[in-house]
């Protein structure tokens, strides 16, 4: 009887783990590693983006415009009208066009309210070199082209800085611009000197009329004029006087000395022209 019933436990023991092993399993199987991901390539590094100029924000009291150039005259007078010679030199590099509102700027400080305007290369040759002499056109003349330069610049007014021709004192012989120029005998008791003729105009930057300054801009001009003795900064030493004239563009000493003479002569008159 009892080994009857140890083989009866025995068999239900045996269908049971039967069991056990025909059930499906509850148990998700083990998760395979996951795939190693292929390697990216590196991206490209992206090139760092141009500096923007920051635009200028608020009002603007005063526009500065400057038209200098970058032409050095070399004159050469004799004894007759025969004698005489002109030529010109590149002072590319020599920055003259950023002297006015560097000047305007140390008078003003850092009013962000007086501005440089910048404008095309050429937007003054009509203004030096009309096409008649005899009737300019109007297009030619300052307050149109100042108007063009400025249409979105909505300043209260502009200064503008040009050149202009004009003579040695005492005679008739014609200076032009920025430059040099020897007058003598031959090579023989010749003496040298360096000019700047800088004018100064403003307008008014609604209507673009001409802001009138005359009188005080003569009282500045006459009272640097009374000097008994000659201006240093216009007295040349031979050895800096361009001969070629074309030698005047790689001259660092004549370069320094005219810039020392323009920037004298915009110290001069600019604080008539800031007036109110």
């Amino acid at each position: 009887m009892l080994r009857s019933s140890a083989a009866a436990v025995i068999l239900v023991s045996c269908f049971t783990a039967t069991g056990w092993a025909q059930a499906p399993s509850t148990t998700s199987p083990a998760a395979s590693p996951p795939a190693k991901p292929a390697a990216k390539k590196a991206a490209p590094k992206a090139k760092a983006a141009t500096k923007q100029p920051v635009a200028e924000t608020g009002p603007c009291r005063i526009g500065v415009i400057s038209a200098l150039g970058d032409r050095f005259s070399v004159h050469k007078f004799g004894l007759t009208i025969f004698e005489n010679e002109e030529s010109e030199a590149s002072t590319n590099g020599w920055g003259l066009d950023d002297l006015p509102f560097a000047r305007v700027r140390a008078a003003t400080g850092t009013d962000p309210s007086v501005r440089r305007i910048a404008y095309a290369k050429g937007a003054f040759d009509l203004y030096y070199n009309p096409k008649s002499r005899f009737l300019r056109d109007p297009s030619e003349d300052l307050p149109a082209i100042i108007r063009n330069i400025t249409a979105n610049a909505n300043c209260e007014r502009y200064l503008v800085i040009t050149k202009y021709n004009g003579v040695v004192a005492g005679t008739k012989m014609e200076i032009k611009g920025i430059g040099a120029y020897s007058q003598g005998i031959g090579s023989l008791m010749r003496h040298y000197h360096l000019f700047a003729n800088v004018a100064f105009s403003m307008y008014d930057g609604a209507t673009y009329e001409k802001i009138n300054r005359s009188l005080a801009a003569f009282g500045a001009s006459f009272g640097s004029g009374l000097g008994l003795t000659e201006d240093p900064l216009t007295k040349l030493d031979e050895s800096l006087y361009p001969n070629p004239p074309e030698s005047a563009s790689g001259s660092v000493a004549l370069k320094e000395r005219t810039r020392a003479l323009v920037s004298a002569r915009l110290d001069r008159m600019i604080p008539v022209y800031l007036q109110p």
